[in-house]
């Protein structure tokens, strides 16, 4: 799995002819910079013969620069008060798509940016962006000549203390991340992302352990069970459940566990999508994929202190005749009797399952903080648009952790609103009759229910037992920022949220 790697580099690189680097991108707000003259006096010099320039990314033939060319990726105006990072990173995805296009391989990042703390990370967020812009998929690299379709090798960050390691293993997660949502529902069924995740830990500190049985998974997680009931019959459909392990050497001071929603392919199942909204329903893994994807970044920064335990729910939402259906009432692993309102609200059971088993590995654990990540809800996208939107319980809420992510996400470009929960949302998944204890949902879609992406959260802490531990709990819904563009049927998984919550907990 390569990548573009990241490595720091001297102001001297710039015009350093005969060296490694064969290209300069240079971001910046204008023409003007503190760090090169040569690099404003390429610019300048066609500037006058075309006004393209300092409006959209262009490539200049620069004399004593390295490599002979400039790719100058205007920011923009950054002066406003909703200006932030990501200028910096479309900048650079744009930037990297011509470097890719000229053939070149080893170019060399210099960032300019405004004396501004919204700033501070604009260098490291526009190397991501570059290799979010580079990245191709899993499919088409195992078909077509790799090299060609990913030429880049590395990517040279002009900063004296940049640290290119980190940014390495950041991309390396957000790497496996992309390839396990983005890639097809056949060949990322479950039991071929479950092979793909051991795969990927092979030889690293994190643990890995699948159940495979779907007898053991009727018994231990029947929510998960009762999704993947219609998928049985076809045994390259089958349920897995994978769970990654990471404890440091030395005295644990912090526990994350983290459950991820893995439907490989969303049919809705018995309230069946129609009218074409199934185009792009193999996506509805990323928030597995986002996942496995952080602990692929643990695995190579192995961070002292913090214990690491992820799990995956990993299902099909298939139509059939063993399809489960709304009305059924079916015992969590909690021993929750869930009355089940809409079949294509299956993600929550998904997580509710594997949320109990976290939490039953996390007993004793006075340091565990929980956190489901998923494609929840379409009410997420339509709400806070490109943003993941962060919904957290009452401790999650006391020790300020969605807004720690989401300010976190603001500085380092993978951006989150923070929603709150409340009495309503409890209210709308109580019980209406004594036959159950919790509906899992409404009958109609979450974008028009009025706190759709919201009340999933109370029924997450019902479903799975997590009402009753004193622990904080931030659910994490990629819904709106799993995919470039909100499109989910071509648009390259963007990964989110590696990035907020690698900088928030291991940087």
């Amino acid at each position: 799995m390569s990548y573009p790697i990241a490595v720091r580099a001297t102001v001297d690189a710039i015009t350093d002819v005969n060296g490694t680097w064969d290209a300069v991108i240079y971001i910046s707000p204008s023409a003007t910079s503190g760090t090169s003259s040569v690099i404003s006096e390429a610019i300048f010099k066609y500037a006058d013969i075309d006004k393209r320039v300092g409006v959209q990314p262009m490539l200049l033939p620069a004399e004593g620069v390295a490599g002979g060319r400039i790719i100058f990726a205007p920011t923009g105006n950054l002066m406003r008060y909703f200006d932030d990072v990501r200028r910096y990173g479309d900048a650079a995805h744009k930037a990297a798509k011509i470097a890719k296009d000229a053939g070149i391989v080893n170019p060399l990042l210099v960032v300019e940016t405004p004396n501004d703390w919204r700033f501070q990370h604009a260098l490291e967020v526009a190397y991501l962006q570059a290799c979010q812009s580079l990245w191709q998929p899993l499919e088409a690299r195992e078909s077509l000549n790799e090299a060609e379709l990913e030429p880049v090798n590395q990517i040279g960050l002009v900063h004296e203390s940049v640290d290119a390691d980190w940014l390495v293993a950041v991309e390396g997660g957000r790497r496996l991340a992309r390839d396990l949502c983005g890639t097809n529902p056949e060949r990322m069924a479950p039991p071929g992302f479950a092979d793909y995740c051991v795969d990927a830990f092979a030889g690293t500190d994190v643990k890995v352990e699948v159940i495979s049985s779907q007898e053991q998974l009727q018994e231990e997680y029947p929510l998960l069970a009762a999704v993947a009931r219609a998928a049985v019959q076809v045994e390259r459909h089958h349920a897995r459940v994978v769970t990654l392990t990471y404890e440091p050497e030395g005295e644990v001071t912090q526990s994350l566990y983290l459950a991820g929603k893995g439907v490989t392919y969303d049919t809705g199942g018995a309230d069946l999508k129609t009218g074409g909204f199934m185009a792009g329903m193999s996506r509805d893994k990323g928030g597995a994929a986002a996942v496995a994807g952080l602990m692929k970044t643990v695995a190579m920064l192995k961070p002292k202190g913090i214990k690491v335990v992820a799990e995956l729910g990993l299902v099909r939402n298939s139509i059939g005749s063993d399809a489960f259906v709304s009305d059924e009432i079916i015992t969590s692993r909690a021993g929750v009797r869930v009355r089940i309102g809409n079949t294509d609200a299956e993600g929550r059971l998904v997580l509710s399952d594997v949320l109990t088993h976290l939490k039953e590995l996390a007993e004793g654990d006075d340091k565990a903080e929980f956190f489901s990540v998923a494609t929840l809800t379409g009410h997420a996208a339509r709400a806070v648009g490109p943003y993941t939107a962060l919904v957290e319980n009452g401790f999650a809420r006391a020790n300020r952790s969605a807004q720690a992510l989401s300010d976190v996400g603001d500085l380092w470009g993978d951006a989150a609103e923070v929603s709150r929960s409340r009495r309503e949302d409890f209210d709308f998944v109580a019980p209406r009759s004594k036959a159950d204890d919790v509906l899992s949902s409404n009958n109609a879609a979450s974008a028009v229910t009025p706190r759709g992406h919201q009340f999933p959260m109370a029924f997450l802490c019902i479903s799975s037992g997590l009402d009753k531990v004193n622990a904080p709990y931030t659910h994490v819904d990629i819904a709106g920022s799993g995919v470039e563009k909100g499109d989910w049927q071509h648009g390259k998984p963007t990964a989110s949220p590696v990035t907020m919550l690698a900088a928030r907990y291991f940087k």
